[in-house]
């Protein structure tokens, strides 16, 4: 059974077994709820979690093992020397995968039938002509070894999916039974239901949580993977970035790490003036129409996927300054400074616009949380508005703008789409701001696209580039929540 028509089977088994539940209950209490233990809606949430929960749990377990043990088992098929050299067994599972959905492509819409499926190796030629036809490509070139692990693979996820459907129908009509069964008028269903929630609140913070452990856990084991096969002395002291995936690599993060500050400098420089004159603006001397009509006019910006940013960056912004620096005597200036749209200025000053609404929204929060009494007494004294904004508001606020601004450095240093398409490609030194440069999230991305080798240290540097970045955002938040905790100021 496929996994959607299950997980709607388990629900409506669930929804079943909430009315059930509940009618037994008042059954069991004369019809009478006041003689209940607890109000009868609790029974029946616990027939329905009892039959849904343990089963979606074991759906998602079944599902996570299921592919690794399959591709362990197929794997060990596939003979070492058969694996030609630039390739991986990676790259043959790959193709075994490919090759195994073609199968099941191919017996759905009809091109070949069970037995045929099964007797491939026999008739490969005359079946790879009817898959032609329905349009199923099994690849130019499909070797036997190939085939049978396809065929495998094939049989082992058919049979995992039948009892997988198997186990998690019995879990849940278990649950369902037992959860049933023991439904009267006495039983304390509020305090179980009410426990069962709980454990489910506990779960779901401590997976938010073993999710960052998982994840910092995987980048240290391929970086440490990394430093054993390159030094780290290079890594984090050479001054040239040039992998060559044949060899002799240079993997300085400092070139990387440096045009990422460069250009989130030049982002901050942007953002944070615009921002924070926004949110004075908006909390100290707009009305409540303009305010309501301009607020979530300026946050429209944090919705606007990077992707569009970038685009905006490659198309609109890096022309623009091409034409106003870069076009020797026809430009503007009659100089020729900038050779091409990407820059470290395009890549900054878009992102900086990207920053706005998340320097803004922050800081216009921590402004208005500035009591309102302060700014009475500042005006009762004779003080302007601008001198009470400057010398009152400001001043009771700036350790939250100070965090607001961190928060927001972290953000552009972890940006992506911006700096790929508006930064380049070329990892150097340079103060010169209109030259190309790239950062550390571009080459991350750069590293791991394509058919990828995990034991050489040209692929394996993207995860020590990671969790540099990792480090150092993870710095700046914690400097930002300890700059707000220590100097915020505390109000009645």
């Amino acid at each position: 059974m496929p996994t959607f028509w299950l997980v709607l089977a388990l629900i409506a088994l669930s929804v079943a077994g909430f009315f059930l539940g509940r009618n037994r209950a008042l059954v069991s209490a004369g019809g009478n709820s006041k003689d209940l233990h607890s109000l009868p809606s609790y029974y029946g949430h616990n027939v329905a979690l009892s039959a849904l929960v343990p089963a979606l749990a074991l759906l998602a377990i079944w599902l996570l093992v299921q592919p690794m043990i399959i591709d362990q088992r197929v794997s060990s098929m596939i003979p070492e020397e058969t694996i030609s050299e630039g390739s991986t067994i990676g790259l043959v599972m790959s193709d075994v995968r490919r090759v195994a959905e073609g199968l099941d492509l191919a017996v759905a819409e009809g091109a070949m039938t069970q037995e045929q499926a099964r007797n491939l190796r026999s008739e490969f030629s005359d079946v790879r002509g009817r898959l032609g036809e329905i349009g199923v490509a099994l690849g130019a070139d499909v070797r036997p070894e190939v085939l049978r692990a396809a065929q495998t693979y094939r049989t082992l996820s058919n049979t995992g999916n039948i009892a997988m459907t198997v186990m998690v129908a019995l879990v849940a009509l278990g649950g369902f039974g037992w959860s049933y069964g023991r439904t009267h008028k006495d039983f304390r269903a509020r305090n179980v239901v009410e426990q069962g929630i709980l454990a489910l609140l506990i779960l779901a913070a401590s997976l938010a949580i073993l999710t960052t452990i998982g994840i910092v856990l995987s980048m240290l084991f391929e970086t440490r993977n990394f430093f054993s096969l390159h030094s780290w002395t290079d890594f984090f002291f050479g001054g040239t970035w040039a992998p060559n995936f044949r060899g002799d690599s240079d993997l300085s993060i400092l070139p990387l790490l440096w045009g990422t500050l460069y250009i989130s400098v030049i982002a901050l420089l942007v953002a944070v003036p615009i921002g924070l004159f926004a949110a004075i603006y908006l909390s100290e001397y707009a009305s409540k129409t303009t305010r309501s009509f301009a607020k979530p006019l300026l946050e429209i910006l944090a919705g606007i996927p990077t992707i569009v940013y970038g685009l905006f960056a490659l198309l609109t912004v890096g022309p623009a300054l091409v034409r106003f620096f870069g076009q020797g005597e026809n430009g503007i200036l009659g100089v020729e400074w900038m050779s091409g749209a990407t820059s470290v200025l395009t890549a900054g000053v878009v992102m900086g616009i990207m920053l706005i609404p998340f320097v803004s929204s922050l800081s216009d929060d921590i402004i208005n949380a500035v009591p309102q009494a302060m700014r009475d007494g500042s005006l009762g004294l004779g003080a302007t508005r601008s001198e009470t904004v400057r010398q009152v508001v400001m001043p009771a606020a700036l350790p939250g703008i100070v965090g607001a601004v961190l928060l927001a450095a972290s953000r552009a240093i972890g940006e992506t789409m911006i700096v790929v398409m508006g930064a380049g490609a070329i990892a150097k030194f340079s103060l010169n701001p209109l030259d190309s440069m790239t950062t550390i999230t571009t080459r991350i991305v750069s590293q791991l696209t394509g058919d990828t080798d995990f034991a050489s240290p040209e692929t394996l540097v993207a995860f020590a580039l990671g969790l540099t970045l990792f480090v150092l955002t993870l710095g700046l938040n914690v400097l930002a929540l300890y700059i707000v905790r220590k100097y915020r100021e505390q109000y009645d």
